[in-house]
């Protein structure tokens, strides 16, 4: 019998890793925001095939790596 259950993938920040740069949001405006302090906020709760793109983009271009994207 085959799974039949989709994976979901979530774009995370490691806030204790994150120190602001700002560099994803620029990057990746349609997935990430940014606080009041400048810290990334994930603007969709799971990643469609179409985001995987930009969230990638945004996972590389941080200096701290504080975004991973995970499977669920």
């Amino acid at each position: 019998m085959s799974d039949t259950r989709q994976q979901t993938r979530q774009l995370v920040v490691d806030r204790s890793a994150c120190a602001g740069h700002g560099l994803c949001y620029s990057t990746s405006p349609q997935l990430i925001d940014c606080d009041d302090q400048g810290y990334p906020v994930v603007l969709k709760e799971f990643l469609s095939d179409d985001d995987m793109a930009a969230a990638e983009a945004a996972a590389v271009v941080c200096p701290e790596r504080a975004l991973t994207i995970e499977s669920r």
